[in-house]
């Protein structure tokens, strides 16, 4: 199994040493009771739950007031993977699921955004399928809209989306995108310039099959022939198109 060999220039995998995130000490005390007409755990619950539901409300830099805590939040390695929520294409749920079945059996935890829908969906059912753990992030606006992944190990409702990145990124060992639109490409572009700037030494990693991005590396590239991204940033990211293989990069070093 290869790299992606397209487009003819390709990020390279990076060898810097990966680190675990531990999740900071939430910032304020627990309140059961939070101030609003619907909480984002009611409006979880009224879906009805099949694991913990943990709400986050804290600021930038903060997880802030914690409802509830999952009995098992963390795993020994975790992989956080941005997908779409809206398509359907039966081989993009394919994918999505296989890669949630690869992980479950590396003994991995998923992290995903929260959803039922998709290719959110198929990810975290294929995971939990093979016996996975698996760990949503939603944020209360999209509880409904993307259909809270209620039978989740862990469900955490944040107030925003910025936190929902936040919670993302700090419960995750190594980044994966699958093909997605905006929201996907958005979610992974921060934590794929984070990893540039020094911010973390997680492993970064597209998985591009069907050559979905393969305008946006040739755009990428063009950029960086403009002198507007540097090559060092292509470099802190990973192109390929085969599952194992990325899975491979994402694994623990050492």
């Amino acid at each position: 199994m290869t790299q992606s060999t397209r487009p003819n220039r390709e990020p390279n995998r990076s060898t810097a040493a990966r680190a675990s995130v531990v999740l900071p000490t939430p910032a304020g005390p627990i309140n059961t009771a939070p101030e609003r007409s619907e909480t984002p755990v009611e409006m979880a619950s009224s879906i009805g739950s099949g694991g913990a539901v943990t709400h986050s409300t804290g600021t930038a830099g903060s997880y802030g007031q914690l409802v509830c805590v999952s009995a098992e939040p963390f795993r020994e390695w975790a992989v956080c993977v941005y997908c779409a929520s809206g398509p359907t294409h039966p081989e993009l749920l394919d994918l999505a699921a296989r890669v949630g079945e690869a992980i479950a059996m590396r003994g991995w935890t998923l992290v995903s955004g929260g959803g039922n829908v998709s290719a959110m969906g198929a990810l975290a059912n294929g995971a939990r399928a093979r016996g996975g753990c698996t760990v949503g992030v939603i944020p209360k606006a999209l509880v409904h809209r993307e259909m809270a992944d209620v039978d989740a190990d862990e469900l955490i409702v944040t107030d925003t989306m910025r936190q929902r990145k936040q919670v993302m990124e700090a419960r995750a060992d190594a980044f994966l995108a699958l093909p997605g639109g905006i929201g996907t490409l958005e979610e992974f572009f921060e934590a794929w310039t984070a990893g540039y700037l020094g911010m973390h030494e997680k492993p970064v990693v597209m998985l591009d099959p069907g050559g979905h991005y393969d305008g946006l590396i040739t755009w990428l590239y063009s950029l960086v022939d403009k002198g507007y991204v540097p090559q060092q940033a292509m470099d802190r990211l990973v192109l390929v198109d085969d599952i194992e293989v990325a899975l491979e990069v994402c694994a623990p070093r050492g």
